[in-house]
């Protein structure tokens, strides 16, 4: 049986380093979070920076 879905979509090269800059960000601040407790500032760094990865996402086409 044949699968339905097309074939799987190529990956941005443009964008993969920025993806990896993002997420590596990301799991700093997640990191020093935990350790150092909640503070705004860090929270706000933490959801721009998730803002930053949806926006690359939907320019790419989710091709990241």
């Amino acid at each position: 049986m044949q699968s339905e879905r097309g074939p799987e979509p190529k990956k941005n090269p443009e964008a993969t380093p920025a993806v990896e800059h993002l997420s590596g960000a990301h799991e700093l601040l997640s990191a020093l979070r935990k350790r150092i407790g909640e503070h705004p500032e860090l929270a706000q760094a933490i959801t721009k920076l998730e803002t930053a990865l949806s926006l690359l996402t939907v320019k790419t086409g989710g091709m990241l």
